[in-house]
């Protein structure tokens, strides 16, 4: 503490010890007690409890707030000024932080809507909205509306980029807005096949240095070029942008690598294909790098590596659970409950879709490389199944086995194939039941009905529950003329599986020889339903309709059969038939001949076009109906090693030649030549 020193005066300055007992009175503590202005300052804050005046509300009670001295000055009270507390309060007031007491609180500040500031960021928005409803519109498909739409997010965003620069505020502009404008342009013109400004737009931002990303892109435009079959340009592309991707995003680069092998297939560079697939392979094995994989080295004809490819193809892991977890342990009704409610969620169908296309994959690898790999197809394919029942996927080993013996079906050698079916009658009741089937299948084809219905039986014992096993068991039954049972047949095989088709045709046929029209139309439309555009559907419609007597409903039926099968002369024979019938000649004339054009040797249909032109009074062109009769008869008659003795074509010739007075002697020795005299 520095103290005030008063120097006394000069007839004192000898005394060393002159001054030290001299001292400001302000300092002087000892005689407070007698100082009435700080005693009375000293109780007021400290000494005593004002009295209780007014209440503060929300609280029990409020005390006065003494804010003057002794003196009654005002005393500053700064330290508490941030609840409430000002330096010019009254004696008695009341405690106010809210300003309750000063009325309602003055409103905000309104913006100015015509100010730069709020145009730029009204006209910003705008344009994440045209952007947000450009991608609404693709996802719905509508294709022409999202590139309208960021078409107009487009021209926004320059507008908003103008504005900026403009007004020169501190705000940069907004690159993130920018890029995914253009970014969602690009992708709309891709979406909408207008390439070339696709690849414009992406060279927008793939050369602007602003877009720390941008480069990545390039995967897009390889893509581009991939599509219109530039393939040396897609290559490039998707290397440039494997530059850019760094090695984190792994699997990012996996995809890109995987366009680029593909892009070598397309090209006829099968080496190094293989090189981008056996990379793929080493580093992240999946099912379709290993059958492309697969399908370069057969291009090669490399059966060793083939062999290789075919084991690293079936190594990949399946990452599926096994059905075991859907079968509850005990039975507890909650737990059955609850694997019932997954049996069938989007999870398990997945899981389904995944295995599907692994059995696809290995299935077609197999038949690829079974012909080439062993000396015979058979032991290329025995090969493969031991293969595979080495790996996770060993319950396909059978379904290998089986599409050998169907394969052998297709090269005609049924030897082969019996003696594969027959390899499985000592396996397990699904494999059993589906060799039965096809065994049943080959014996009904070669009309063996016993050996048939012995396999059929074997079949539905060996699984119930198989559809194609009971169809089988129908058609044996329907071969002997028993419908009744046979419909029984058929109608199991549906409640096993609504969607077997065959069943449902033949149940339709059975209908029909049990006179139950109305079951086997019913049965045709559920089919037609299914199937689309089934020319022996539609044909069987038709034929039930005309059966009804609705010739009507059988010519539409039969012109969407001609619309499938536009060359059938059947069916155009028919529709002929059925316009002859209504009364309509030239339509019937119409139809007769386009069956006569695409097949001239029916003579039904010959015999009807040469006597409409008769009656046309067209003689001279019935003379070429006929006589193309009377000379498929001879042709006949040759093929026979017999003499024809049938002459109403030549009578009918000379008819026509009497009518038309062009009898010549010409024309009398060509009807003894076609008569065979």
């Amino acid at each position: 503490m520095m103290q005030n020193v008063h120097l006394a005066p000069e007839e004192d300055e000898d005394d060393l010890y002159s001054g030290y007992n001299d001292y400001n009175p302000t300092f002087d503590t000892e005689d407070l007690e007698n100082d009435t202005v700080f005693q009375q300052a000293a109780r007021t804050s400290h000494g005593r409890r004002p009295p209780v005046t007014a209440k503060i509300p929300g609280t029990a009670t409020s005390r006065p707030i003494d804010t003057a001295f002794g003196d009654g000055v005002s005393r500053p009270m700064t330290a508490v000024q941030a609840a409430g507390y000002t330096k010019a309060a009254i004696r008695g007031s009341l405690f106010d932080p809210l300003g309750q007491a000063r009325g309602p609180a003055p409103p905000l500040e309104m913006k100015n809507p015509d100010s730069s500031e709020e145009k730029i960021r009204q006209l910003e928005k705008k344009v994440n909205e045209l952007v947000e409803e450009s991608c609404i519109a693709n996802s719905c498909g509508d294709l022409k509306l999202a590139l309208e739409k960021a078409k107009e997010a487009g021209r926004k965003e320059r507008v908003l980029v103008r504005q900026r620069e403009q007004t020169a505020t501190s705000e940069s502009i907004n690159l993130d807005l920018t890029y995914s404008v253009l970014f969602n342009l690009a992708s709309q013109y891709a979406a909408n096949e207008m390439y070339a400004e696709a690849l414009n737009t992406y060279q927008v931002i793939v050369k602007n240095k602003m877009f720390n990303n941008g480069g990545r892109l390039k995967v897009n435009m390889g893509n581009i070029y991939l599509k219109q079959r530039n393939y040396s340009k897609a290559i490039k592309f998707y290397r440039m942008a494997l530059d850019q991707i760094p090695s984190v995003h792994k699997d990012m680069r996996i995809k890109i690598m995987q366009n680029i092998g593909v892009a070598f297939i397309k090209t006829g560079q099968y080496m190094d294909a293989v090189s981008s697939f056996e990379h793929i392979m080493s580093l992240s094995p999946n099912l379709k790098a290993g059958f492309n994989l697969l399908v370069c080295y057969f291009a090669i004809g490399d059966s060793e590596q083939m062999k290789k490819a075919f084991q690293k193809l079936i190594a990949v892991p399946l990452e599926v659970d096994y059905d075991d977890k859907y079968v509850s342990p005990n039975d507890d009704p909650h737990t059955n409950l609850l694997l019932e409610a997954i049996k069938n969620d989007s999870l398990r169908q997945i899981e389904r879709e995944r295995k599907s296309m692994a059995e696809d994959y290995i299935m077609a690898a197999a038949k690829l490389i079974a012909p080439v790999t062993e000396p015979s197809f058979a032991a290329g394919y025995d090969w493969c199944v031991e293969a595979v029942k080495a790996s996770h996927y060993v319950e396909l080993a059978n379904d290998l086995e089986i599409n050998k013996a169907t394969t052998f079906l297709r090269q005609r050698d049924f030897n082969q194939a019996l003696e594969t079916f027959k390899m499985f009658e000592r396996k397990d009741s699904r494999v059993k039941s589906a060799a039965a089937t096809n065994l049943s299948f080959l014996y009904y084809l070669e009309k063996e009905l016993a050996q048939a219905t012995t396999y059929a039986d074997l079949a539905v014992s060996s699984d119930r529950y198989n559809p194609a096993a009971l169809t089988n068991k129908g058609n044996t039954v329907f071969a002997n003329e028993d419908y009744e049972k046979a419909a029984e047949f058929y109608k199991e095989a549906l409640r096993n599986d609504c969607s077997c088709t065959e069943a449902l045709y033949n149940l339709g046929l059975t209908y029909k020889k049990l006179n139950r029209i109305d079951g086997a139309l019913d049965c045709f439309l559920k089919l037609h339903a299914i199937l689309g555009n089934s020319a022996q559907v539609l044909h069987q419609i038709a034929a039930i309709y005309e059966i009804m007597e609705d010739p009507n409903q059988a010519i539409e039926w039969l012109m969407q059969l001609i619309s499938v099968v536009p060359s059938d002369p059947r069916a155009l024979s028919k529709l002929g038939k059925l316009y002859d019938k209504e009364g309509d000649k030239s339509q019937a004339y119409h139809y007769y001949y386009e069956s006569y054009r695409y097949f001239p040797s029916n003579i039904e249909v010959i015999e009807w076009l040469g006597a409409y032109c008769i009656d046309t009074q067209f003689c001279e062109k019935a003379i070429e109906y006929f006589e193309r009769a009377a000379l498929i008869l001879v042709h006949n008659f040759v093929f026979l090693m017999c003499r024809p003795t049938q002459v109403k074509w030549q009578l009918m010739v000379a008819s026509c030649y009497r009518r038309s007075e062009l009898c010549s002697t010409g024309s009398l020795k060509k009807l003894g030549i076609f008569a065979g005299y």
